[in-house]
This record gives C-alpha cells, sequence and structure tokens, in this order.
C-alpha cells in the first residue's frame, strides 16, 4: 500500500478545556498519511485516479474550522473517521499539534493510527 501524506495543515479553531480557550480561536497543525494505492493513478496520470489531497485538505479544514473540541484527541479521532468515511481510505495515521501550549516546548500533541494498512487478501 502506498502513502499520500500531507504535512503542517494549519488550521484555526476553538479548542482546549480552559474558559479562557473557549473564547479564542487557535492554531492546530495536521500531519496526515493516508494509505492509497497510486498504481492507477501513475498509470492513467489523472486525478480522478487517487486520492485527491487537495480535496482532503479543504474537507478537513472546514471540519476544523467548524468545530470546538475541549481535547485534540478527540478532533484527531474525529478527523481520522471523516476521511475513513468521506474518502474510504483503508489506514490512515493523524498527527495534532497544539503549539505552543506547554511553556519550554514547542509543541504538544497527539498520533492516533486507524484502519488497515494491508488490504485484506480473498481466500476465494
Amino acid at each position: 500500500m502506498d502513502t499520500i501524506f500531507i504535512r503542517e495543515l494549519t488550521v484555526e479553531t476553538v479548542i482546549g478545556a480552559y474558559d479562557w480557550e473557549r473564547e479564542i480561536k487557535q492554531p492546530v497543525v495536521f500531519d496526515l498519511e493516508m494509505a492509497c494505492d497510486v498504481a492507477r493513478a501513475a498509470a492513467t496520470d489523472s486525478v480522478d485516479d487517487t486520492l485527491n489531497y487537495k480535496t482532503v485538505c479543504n474537507r478537513v479544514i472546514a471540519f476544523v474550522e467548524g468545530s470546538e473540541f475541549q481535547l485534540i484527541e478527540t478532533l484527531a479521532e474525529r478527523v481520522a473517521g471523516l476521511i475513513i468515511d468521506e474518502f474510504e481510505v483503508p489506514w490512515l495515521r493523524v498527527q495534532v499539534n497544539k503549539r505552543g501550549a506547554l511553556r519550554g516546548a514547542k509543541d504538544v500533541g497527539v498520533i492516533i493510527e486507524r484502519g488497515n494498512r494491508t488490504p485484506v487478501q480473498s481466500l476465494e
């Protein structure tokens, strides 16, 4: 299985458990890795035969901008579910960074993996 990735997709959203965080938008940074067989797209040279990363980005941005979760864990889980469901991705890794959340640390975050990276082989 091949991988299509998106690095440092930055989106402003309401995120955090503290009262002051519920009143502002903060940047969250996503790194996405999504399993996709790119052989057909490589053969046809057509965007219609691949996972369109622009479409994925636009959908994630729209979802995250409209969200108001307390935890980045919840945000990561919901973004993963959205991509798996809407883009039929069999496996993905989502990393969400909340830069500047801790004094002295460049960023803090969570990495989750969902789905199955290896396609299931038929027993027929």
